[in-house]
């Protein structure tokens, strides 16, 4: 055909369409990233290490049921609710307060002030006449009779004294419990006082720090960005050598195969042509001596002398040549068609083909270079951006007032906290001396009870002086003494704390625990214009001390309570395009072409359209074929030869079989000299003639898909290395930005929940209504109950003391009750001697 029909339009496209539907479907990989490697999620460990006020909490105690039974009886006492209007009167205009409304308020406290009153002035006075009447021997004297009753009645005072002074040793003892922890919870309450308002300040003070840190933490994303970059032109390079190595190593092959046959099928051409141009000389001097050799061989066997040379005769007269290879079709136009060829080296050619191919990777990295050294430049310009956040942060300016005014505070503070640490100090002094001499009390109980019980034992006659009874009787006097002397000092400090204590649980404790205090401070006009809390601590105008504490507690930023986000947009300055748009318009524009390789050059190609012009295909290997079925002799030499051998041992006649002997020898020497050689040719013309018919077929339409494979890959290439290319940058540019959003997201949270972040201020007054209600309210309010409980307890102490106290004496007159009657003594006479 023409030389331009093996490259026809129609089977070039076709071949190159399915070449192209095979990359669009087996290379998967070109239409998804690669999964994200375990770095790509940012860690930033080191995050602001701001200022946390520590959350306190109440601590369950084994006196949490004496402090809920205090809390309830304040309950009963103080029944009114938060006094608003005495509230707003008393912050607003102080001398308009009425004393009328405090008492209406603070009635329960008026009633239970009347009873320490009462209890002050009665208890002293009922001492003073008991010690007038002791000093007039009509009290704590001795028992004027002895009735069968008295027992019972002496059982039943010593069961009364110990049981009184039992429940005044559990109130002592509960006493100096609670006392002891209001001392060990006073301090560190009052000193956490200015300490958290510090802690408050420096969090405050340290939000510019803060930002400045979280911004500084842009060298994470940097670096990971700055690694990645140093691996992405070589990652391109292998990605595009990875999926389109497939195609190439296949083309590459296949040109391999084709230059394979061109050279395997010139081998076999020229063997081919040799070969039957020796066999056909070879039958050409092979057929006179073969006629000669038949010629006498039959004349010998019709020989009559011959013994029974008839059954061979047959066989010596076919004895002529076979195959005749002068007939076969001529290779020789072939062979020069394909003259002087390959005119190209389709192994170096192959092999730089190959060496192109897996250089991408390398010239990946050599293209890049300018852009990846850009792309650094970008970030560095992209950092100047982030630190942009840090000098337009506008907290200070908003943070201003709420410094001053925890300043403020502060310094108010001090001289209240130290005059509540002095008075506490006293009220641990008189609480530990007044509980001290409640031991002493009980301790004369126990003693004047246990001596005048042992006395009573150890007394025959009631009316017996008995000085351990005595001791016993004076023990419980010393008491019912320090009782008298020391009960106005017990129920004043009771009072006392009983006042201070109460107040705070019931207009305080009870009213921050429901957050009626909240309400009041909320309510517009409550609070005079100095202790504007909106305005000094610059809260919205629409926002209150509720709201804000919710905001604050659930973990709100500073910018919602102060109004930042009016001023500044968080959001519109975190926004993720106006830190990467250089950085991916850079990845975005980038282009360079990685995929130019030529695989076949036009020499190679046209070695390749000559071979298939040559005429290969057009030779009739089927003549050959046939030829070489047939033998080189018709007759078997060999088969002839052992005949006439075995003939010539049958034969009588000497002559005959010489003869015989001679023709078999000379059968032999021209099958071993001439016959053997033409069959091994025949042999080898059948190895090449097997190839060439093998490959004659298919030899068109391989070359002609070989060469349109090879030009449709070198096509494709370039395509198919461009979009892979725009695929990893894509991928990368993703991936990338992705840390970028991690970074920007990561800002918005830390400046809003951590570093901006208002929770310390509630934190801080749950922490003091912790401190102020449970750690220290608590015990202060059970120490005055649980004094109290002792100075009552102290009255039928004192009654059962001194009722005892004559039991433990003689008694004056020995009489002997017989129920509602009395008899005198009877009296045995003395025995005298009688004078007779």
């Amino acid at each position: 055909g023409a030389p331009g029909s093996l490259l026809a339009p129609a089977g070039a496209m076709r071949a190159a369409g399915l070449l192209l539907a095979w990359a669009l479907l087996h290379p998967a990989a070109s239409q998804q990233c690669h999964p994200s490697s375990p770095g790509g999620v940012l860690r930033f460990t080191d995050r602001h290490a701001e200022i946390q006020v520590p959350a306190l909490h109440r601590v369950p105690s084994s006196l949490d049921p004496l402090y809920g039974l205090v809390r309830r009886c304040l309950d009963l006492i103080q029944q009114n609710p938060l006094p608003t209007e005495l509230l707003r009167t008393a912050l607003n205009d102080p001398g308009s307060v009425r004393t009328s409304q405090v008492v209406q308020y603070e009635l329960g406290y008026v009633v239970c002030a009347a009873v320490a009153l009462l209890f002050t002035v009665a208890v002293p006075v009922a001492g003073m006449c008991f010690c007038y009447c002791r000093s007039r021997r009509r009290c704590g004297g001795r028992l004027r009779a002895h009735r069968r009753s008295l027992g019972c009645r002496r059982r039943c005072l010593l069961a009364c004294l110990s049981f009184t002074s039992l429940i005044i040793l559990i109130s002592v003892t509960c006493a100096f419990v609670t006392s002891q922890r209001v001392k060990g919870q006073m301090e560190p309450g009052l000193g956490a006082v200015p300490s958290t308002l510090r802690t408050l300040l420096q969090h405050l003070a340290n939000v510019p720090q803060g930002v400045q840190m979280v911004v500084d933490k842009f060298e994470v994303p940097r670096k990971q960005i700055i690694s990645d970059l140093g691996g992405l032109s070589r990652s391109v390079g292998l990605s595009i050598h990875a999926q389109l190595k497939a195609m190439t190593y296949a083309a590459l092959a296949d040109l391999q195969d084709r230059a394979g046959d061109l050279q395997t099928s010139l081998h076999h051409l020229q063997i081919l042509h040799r070969t039957a141009r020796a066999l056909a000389a070879a039958r050409a001097e092979l057929e006179p001596a073969l006629q000669e050799r038949r010629r006498r061989v039959v004349a010998l066997l019709d020989d009559p002398r011959c013994t029974s040379c008839a059954t061979v005769l047959g066989r010596a007269q076919g004895l002529e040549l076979g195959a005749d290879y002068s007939k076969v079709p001529s290779v020789e136009k072939v062979l020069k068609a394909l003259a002087g060829l390959p005119r190209s080296d389709f192994a170096e050619m192959i092999r730089q083909g190959n060496g192109t191919f897996n250089s991408i990777p390398e010239l990946a990295v050599e293209r890049m270079a300018q852009v990846i050294q850009d792309l650094r430049g970008d970030l560095a310009r992209t950092a100047e951006k982030v630190q942009s956040i840090a000098d337009g942060f506008p907290l200070p300016d908003y943070t201003r007032p709420a410094s001053e005014a925890l300043v403020k505070a502060e310094e108010r503070s001090r001289p209240y906290l130290r005059e509540v640490q002095r008075f506490e100090r006293y009220r641990w002094i008189a609480g530990t001396v007044l509980c001290s001499i409640i031991l002493l009390i009980l301790l004369c109980n126990v003693m004047g009870m246990a001596l005048g019980a042992y006395s009573l034992s150890k007394r025959e006659d009631p009316s017996d002086y008995e000085c351990r009874g005595e001791a016993g009787a004076k023990f419980l006097l010393v008491g019912v003494g320090l009782a008298f002397l020391f009960s106005w000092l017990l129920i004043l400090l009771v009072f006392a704390t009983f006042l201070v204590g109460g107040n705070i649980q019931t207009l305080v404790c009870r009213n921050w625990v429901n957050q009626e205090i909240y309400k009041f401070i909320d309510t517009p006009g409550n609070l005079p214009p100095s202790m504007n809390l909106t305005r000094q601590l610059n809260l919205r105008r629409d926002s209150n001390l509720s709201s804000t504490y919710r905001e604050c507690k659930s973990g709100a930023g500073l910018w919602e309570v102060l109004q930042l986000d009016r001023s500044y947009d968080l959001d519109e300055h975190l926004k993720t395009p106006k830190y990467t748009a250089d950085f991916q318009k850079r990845l975005g524009d980038f282009t360079t072409n990685l995929g130019d390789v030529r695989l076949l050059r036009s020499e190679g190609r046209q070695d390749l359209e000559t071979f298939a012009r040559s005429g290969v295909d057009e030779v009739d290997y089927g003549r050959f074929q046939e030829e070489m079925k047939n033998p080189v002799v018709q007759t078997s030499l060999p088969g002839l030869a052992r005949s006439l051998e075995g003939l010539q041992k049958m034969q009588r006649n000497s002559t005959v079989a010489g003869r015989l002997a001679a023709e078999a020898q000379a059968l032999w020497h021209m099958q071993n000299s001439t016959v053997q050689s033409q069959e091994a040719l025949v042999a080898k013309l059948g190895e090449s003639v097997q190839f060439l018919s093998r490959l004659a077929p298919h030899l068109k339409e391989r070359v002609k898909k070989t060469l349109a494979t090879t030009a449709s890959v070198e096509a494709q290439l370039p395509v198919q290395a461009q979009q892979i290319l725009r695929q990893e940058l894509g991928c990368f540019t993703r991936k990338e930005l992705r840390y970028f959003a991690q970074y920007l997201n990561w800002v918005r949270q830390t400046l809003r929940e951590d570093v901006a972040s208002c929770q310390p201020l509630a934190t801080a007054l749950d922490n003091g209504r912790v401190i102020l209600c449970d750690r220290i309210a608590d015990p202060w309010n059970a120490f005055w109950f649980s004094l109290g409980c002792c100075t009552f307890f102290l009255i039928p102490n004192i009654i059962f003391a001194v009722r005892l106290t004559k039991h433990f004496r003689p008694i004056r007159n020995r009489l002997i009750s017989t129920g509602s009657e009395e008899t005198c003594p009877f009296h045995i006479p003395r025995v005298t001697a009688l004078k007779l």
